[in-house]
């Protein structure tokens, strides 16, 4: 097949043609939009282009660039510019040109503009951060932002434009995820080019020259100070002040231990001198730093770390506050890397028992120099430890690989399975014959369960019942009640505790006496339980015709149980029953705890809120509540009943008060 290159090289100027008309005319319409509305462009693209939807982009792509262009040749001001990629952004987000555009529209401003209005632009970039993380433009141009902002970074001086890198730095903070490995120092590397030069040979200045100058002499501002309240400060100490900074570029040297001592010596004599020279609030330095005063416009003086290192200063660098932190908070960050663990850091990298003991005191000291360092020196100190407290999990986090902090869910395939449901026991009963051996989960229940065949007949075997019988339990509590036994009380059984609980419970299981009423007003005697079960033995010895054999015990020697048992029910007029006087003096020490005594008389919610909503004063309050009580109960309105009533509604003090001095007067009075 043969081609014809004059046809073929027709066509391509054909096309070149075409396309370059279609650029202007595009050009011409963008350049007609004032108010950023896609609209016009958008209406034009669709019935005046003609051509595939790649054609179309290409066209409009290379139109935004050559507008641009044009402007920044014409020295445009730096909002019509953005303007441009403001509108190339909804261009995009229409589908009229590609996402890439808009970034190689900041790319050309960028690097065509100077830094002021860099700066401005760069504005714009920061205001538009959620728009870069947008999936339409983040995959194609996170590369596009990274270079852009690196190049930006090259070109700013660190010394004079210390905010605008600042800026860069948090705008790829904000913009790319925290998980992005191109932002991390996985491998723990250090900045080994940042070498601090200073002078390491004796020379002529004024260190030297106020090692020379006596007392008596006149110092003029700026030169080293000696005498009383003021440290030594000569070249050795410059020297092994700037030599700490090596440590601080690479900590790994530290490791060693011909590094160590002197890094260790150095630092002894660093924060010596730090301690000896005080800092006041309102010295000198301080007022250097260019703080406003109350009514004026001056913006606070900005810092950076990156001092001078001329031995000319050094008396005036001690002195300063900003410069002092910087180091302190050097020998910390050291301090932190040397102790922690870090991944990729060598295993022969080993702290002694010395190394670590020295960091631990040193960081005390460091901490403490930090307080007295004005202004706000414990205000900065905590603030330091607290950063440096959040680094560890940072350090943490890259250790684990940097995992992502965001979960994902988890796919689904299909339907979960679910875990088949375990049959209850009831349903293994119905399933297995009785013959069958049932699996209760674990060997020793397994066992327990399948040695008889029915449960029930099983808990009513004879080999079952671990309770005595009343004869045998009670036999030595009867033969010690018969007076005539010459027993004392202190040696009888019913005064054991452990032996009283179990009567008490074999009573209650074996014997109706344990359930009828035992009046203590008809028999004041019995008053305690060892008193109660002698009496029970009594009664038990009466009913028992084979212990009523046994020697000592004496039915005339014994009251009539039955009498005294009835007496509480025949005899309703010994009830002693509660008198009005009692009621009133009740009435009087209740107070607002009226309707916790009104719950536990047996009243309901209903008729303490009616009592209440009747009568506004507490006094008629409780008045009413105890007559009403009174009238209910009638004749079983009872003082016992009444004072246990009371008793379990935690009034204590009003039975003290009311019911105890009664007594005592009648004890007086006889």
């Amino acid at each position: 097949m043969k081609f014809n290159m004059t046809e073929v090289t027709e066509n391509v100027s054909a096309k070149k043609t075409e396309f370059y008309t279609v650029k202007a005319s595009v050009k011409d319409v963008i350049s007609q939009i004032q108010d950023e509305d896609v609209s016009a462009l958008q209406s034009y693209v669709a019935d005046k282009l003609a051509g595939g939807e790649g054609e179309k982009k290409m066209a409009v792509d290379q139109a935004f660039r050559d507008h641009l262009q044009e402007l920044i040749a014409s020295a445009a001001e730096h909002g019509v510019l953005t303007s441009v990629v403001a509108l190339s952004i909804g261009a995009a987000q229409e589908g009229l040109c590609s996402p890439s555009v808009t970034f190689l529209l900041l790319t050309d401003i960028f690097d065509s503009v100077t830094i002021d209005v860099c700066d401005s632009v760069f504005k714009f970039v920061e205001e538009k951060v959620s728009v870069w993380k947008h999936p339409q433009f983040y995959v194609s141009g996170k590369n596009f932002l990274l270079r852009m902002s690196n190049d930006l970074l090259r070109r700013l001086s660190k010394a004079h434009d210390t905010v605008f890198c600042g800026r860069i730095q948090l705008f790829l903070a904000k913009f790319f995820p925290l998980d992005e490995k191109s932002g991390l120092n996985l491998m723990s590397n250090f900045n080994k080019e940042n070498v601090t030069i200073y002078n390491k040979e004796v020379s002529e200045g004024p260190i030297h020259q106020a090692e020379e100058k006596e007392e008596t002499m006149e110092y003029e501002e700026g030169e080293m100070r000696e005498g009383p309240g003021a440290s030594h400060v000569d070249f050795q100490l410059y020297r092994k002040f700037w030599a700490l900074q090596d440590y601080f570029r690479d900590p790994v040297q530290c490791y060693t231990k011909e590094k160590w001592k002197p890094f260790m010596k150095n630092t002894r004599s660093v924060l010596a001198a730090f301690h000896s020279m005080k800092l006041e609030p309102d010295s000198a330095s301080s007022k250097s730093k260019g703080t406003p005063e109350k009514g004026t416009n001056v913006k606070p003086s900005v810092f950076f770390a990156k001092y001078l290192t001329s031995e000319k200063l050094f008396d005036l660098q001690l002195s300063d506050s900003s410069f002092r932190r910087y180091v302190l908070v050097q020998f910390l960050i050291l301090f932190q890397y040397l102790s922690q663990q870090v991944k990729f850091k060598a295993a022969t990298l080993v702290l002694t028992e010395e190394m670590q003991l020295f960091m631990k005191t040193t960081s005390d000291k460091i901490y403490d120099i930090l307080k007295e360092t004005p202004p706000d020196g414990a205000k900065f100190a905590s603030d330091i430890k607290h950063i440096l407290g959040r680094e560890e999990h940072w350090n943490s986090w890259k250790n684990e690989g940097c995992p992502s902090f965001v979960k994902e869910k988890p796919k689904e395939d299909g339907e979960p399975k679910r875990r088949p449901r375990k049959r209850t026991l009831g349903e293994e009963m119905e399933l297995n014959p009785n013959n069958k051996r049932i699996d209760m989960g674990s060997p020793e229940l397994t066992r327990l369960w399948n040695q008889c065949p029915n449960n029930l007949e099983a808990c009513r075997a004879e080999n079952r019942s671990f309770l005595p019988s009343m004869e045998t339990f009670f036999e030595e509590a009867i033969e010690q009640a018969d007076p005539e036994a010459g027993i004392e009380d202190d040696y009888k059984v019913v005064n054991n505790s452990n032996y009283a609980w179990q009567a008490l419970r074999l009573l209650a299981r074996r014997s109706p006496h344990f359930f009828q009423t035992t009046s203590i007003a008809a028999q004041p005697s019995i008053k305690t339980i060892p008193a109660y079960l002698e009496l029970m033995a009594t009664k038990l010895a009466r009913e028992m015709p084979q212990l009523n054999q046994i020697e000592g015990i004496k039915t005339e020697d014994v009251m009539d149980q039955d009498e005294l048992l009835k007496a509480g029910e025949e005899d309703k007029e010994e009830v002693i029953k509660v008198s009005p006087e009692d009621m009133d003096l009740v009435a009087l020490k209740l107070g607002n705890n009226w309707k916790t005594l009104a719950i536990e008389l047996g009243f309901s919610e209903d008729e303490i809120n009616s009592i209440q909503t009747e009568f506004v004063e507490v006094k008629e309050q409780s008045r009413h509540l105890l007559g009403a009580w009174g009238e209910r109960q009638g004749d079983e309105a009872s003082k016992e009943v009444f004072i246990s009533k009371l008793m379990e509604s935690g009034l204590n003090d009003i039975v003290e008060s009311v019911f105890r001095k009664e007594k005592v007067q009648e004890s007086k009075d006889d």
